[in-house]
């Protein structure tokens, strides 16, 4: 996970138990901040956490499968290296589980460039195009620089002349989606990138393929017993 004080991350391999000692410890992730035994917020308080912001917001598209019965919320950053180096294998998770909606969240707290790539990949669904935007910035394996960025995004088959226009005439909504998102991470207590929201669980931190099915297989439990 990238960020910039916590010492934890030179040594970011986690055991099995304590992945789960994190997420017991954060099981409550959307009653932060709330009254005991409250998972999610009421849509009318004012907060940042309810269900509908973080886990449906209508401005960033799902990948995975978008009807899935559980979602995973990633909060990233294109210049982070763990983000980088995870997604293949939590795509994988998604790919093999079949049932998870995927939302990722534009966090870019590594420097300009890293706010460059999340407006250049926001634009991008003006095209409907976010997920190959997407893809295409996570697998650079250079130093992202501002043409570097337009040449990944064209080879994604975007359009960079419309999507400079679109930068211009959605500046508001892009600003406003990267606000939410910084909102919503330091809500939740978040570090740094990659942190993750799964089902109703906190995981500030990076897992392995194993560990997620296993949160997955929790939150499906968590969601039930609550029916």
């Amino acid at each position: 996970m990238t960020h910039l004080t916590d010492p934890a991350r030179l040594n970011p391999a986690r055991t099995r138990r304590e992945a789960l000692a994190l997420l017991g410890a954060g099981s409550a992730a959307f009653g932060m901040a709330m009254a005991p035994g409250k998972a999610l917020a009421d849509p009318g308080e004012d907060t940042v956490l309810t269900e509908a912001l973080v886990l449906r917001d209508p401005d960033i598209p799902a990948a995975g499968n978008p009807n899935g019965d559980v979602s995973i919320v990633e909060y990233f950053d294109y210049q982070c290296p763990y983000c980088r180096k995870l997604e293949p294998e939590l795509r994988q998770v998604v790919q093999d589980d079949g049932k998870v909606r995927l939302i990722w969240k534009d966090w870019p707290i590594l420097g300009p460039m890293s706010i460059v790539a999340t407006r250049m990949a926001l634009a991008s669904r003006y095209q409907n195009k976010f997920i190959q935007a997407h893809d295409a910035l996570m697998s650079a394996n250079s130093k992202l620089t501002e043409s570097r960025i337009s040449e990944l995004l064209a080879g994604a088959g975007i359009d960079i002349d419309r999507l400079n226009r679109d930068l211009v005439a959605n500046e508001p909504a892009i600003k406003a989606i990267v606000v939410r998102n910084n909102e919503q991470a330091t809500a939740f207590g978040f570090k740094g990138t990659p942190s993750f929201i799964v089902g109703k669980f906190r995981v500030p931190g990076v897992l392995t393929m194993e560990e997620f099915g296993q949160v997955i297989a929790d939150a499906r439990k968590a969601a039930a017993s609550k029916k």
